[in-house]
């Protein structure tokens, strides 16, 4: 008897991949703002997101515009992580705008520009209006086709029903178009827009499910509409003011949303769009959701962008400011002064800071087994062992960066677990910071543009 082989088909209509913070799912906090040990991919910190969480409420709120916080702390201690946590946890509607401080320097912009695009993109406008949809369960569609193409366009009758009632209405070409899109079929619950005649399937009817023995995964089933066919529904729709602006910027257009190329708006345009949001405001059409903006590598940013931000954070339009550094003390960029963190006193002052403590063994080695079930890779309890030490010793990256190539290390002797021997066959092959620079110290002379000062007999550096 031949052997049946099963082949695994993968669905590719979703992409994805695992990133440096793809497993963070929100801050890890309860009810009253208390952090868990372990929660939403989240490990430790939890003095620093507790007082996240504080500010997350503020935000959620709503009431409270134009504050700063500082996220400080070592390399790998959390900060971005805290930063994306965030972002989770305030959901699809706040807006969240996030960017480097280098980021600034490499447009092709003015950095005030780029700071006020920035800050623009991190407020939201919830814009209420209200629409006259048709709602209800496709009964049957009847499309006529003319026998011969070209002589006339196509017809049709699209019957739909309510729990209460059932009517036919009479399709044009475009109406049978946009149903022949979204591939409607008799069973399928449908919301049609009478203004701009889009459709939208909202899923299969319950009374329907058991029509086929095989559904996907995607198939979601509703309840037949109630009451009338026709319906007044308020829809909202959630856009930020920097949408508005490139949208209302004649030069670019709305097509400059699909490009990134949006360039420098003028600042009447802006202002038209502030005083139109604030009538819609007054009038109850509109409220402005005040987002977040995050910018890592803070340091980054020279004296002039401190100095933008000083000013646009008194506005009462502005988001929430987020930023991030893992510099101590040292020189702010355009000047000759030296800060505590690359920041200017009068800026820090503005600041609430919030310190991230460098992990314990015990919470990198937390840390390491959700990393190793979000790669997918099976890894024995001894190997994970040496693996929190090699993390403790040098740092958390570098033992990250080690699990999928142990993984492979592991593949390559057809090994169904990672196992010691390929956590220090991967040690071995890539080595760290400490003994990269141990090995530079050793064989300096051997490289070009060596700057490293030569030590006399004395132990004083020689010029």
């Amino acid at each position: 008897m031949a052997e049946l082989k099963v082949t695994e088909t993968k669905d590719l209509t979703r992409i994805e991949r695992i990133g440096a913070h793809s497993h963070i799912r929100g801050l890890g906090l309860d009810d009253a703002l208390e952090a868990r040990s372990v929660s939403q991919g989240m490990v430790g910190q939890k003095v620093a997101r507790r007082a996240v969480g504080i500010i997350l409420q503020m935000i959620k709120e709503g009431k409270i515009a134009g504050r700063a916080v500082l996220l400080a702390g070592q390399p790998g201690t959390g900060k971005t992580a805290i930063a994306m946590g965030m972002a989770k946890a305030l959901g699809e509607e706040t807006p969240f705008a996030m960017m480097a401080g280098s980021e600034i320097f490499s447009l092709e912009m003015s950095k005030t520009e780029a700071l006020t695009q920035a800050f623009r993109k991190a407020i939201g406008v919830r814009i209420k209006e209200e629409t006259e949809i048709i709602e209800g369960e496709v009964v049957e569609i009847q499309i006529d086709r003319p026998a011969t193409t070209g002589a006339a366009s196509k017809t049709g009758k699209l019957t739909l029903k309510t729990s209460e009632m059932e009517t036919i209405y009479d399709l044009g070409a475009k109406m049978i178009e946009s149903l022949g899109k979204e591939k409607v079929q008799s069973g399928d619950v449908v919301a049609i827009d009478k203004a701009s005649g889009k459709v939208t399937k909202l899923g299969r009817s319950f009374a329907r499910s058991r029509d086929y023995d095989a559904m996907g995964p995607q198939t979601r089933f509703v309840q037949c509409p109630d009451g009338e066919l026709q319906k007044r529904k308020e829809v909202v729709h959630v856009v930020t003011l920097h949408e508005i602006d490139v949208i209302n910027s004649r030069t670019q257009g709305f097509l400059a949303l699909f490009t990134g190329d949006t360039g420098e708006i003028r600042s009447e345009v802006r202002e038209q769009i502030d005083s139109k949001v604030s009538e819609w405001r007054e009038e109850g059409k509109a409220e402005i959701v005040p987002g977040v903006l995050f910018i890592d590598e803070v340091h980054m940013l020279d004296i002039e962008c401190f100095s933008f931000l000083n000013r646009a954070l008194e506005n009462e339009m502005a988001p929430i400011l987020v930023v991030a550094t893992n510099r101590g003390i040292t020189r702010i960029r355009g000047t000759n002064y030296r800060s505590p963190h690359g920041i200017p006193i009068d800026f820090l002052d503005r600041l609430l800071i919030i310190s991230t403590q460098p992990y314990t063994e015990e919470e990198i080695r937390q840390i390491l087994d959700i990393r190793c079930e979000e790669e997918d890779v099976e890894m024995s309890d001894d190997a994970k062992e040496l693996l929190t030490k090699i993390g403790f010793e040098t740092s958390l990256r570098y033992a990250i960066q080690l699990i999928t190539a142990a993984s492979l290390a592991c593949q390559k002797r057809k090994g169904k677990e990672v196992e010691v021997e390929d956590i220090s066959r991967v040690y071995t092959l890539f080595v760290d910071v400490k003994r990269s620079v141990q090995f530079l110290v050793e064989y300096q002379e051997q490289f070009m543009f060596n700057e490293v000062p030569e030590q006399c007999d004395d132990g004083v550096m020689a010029e």
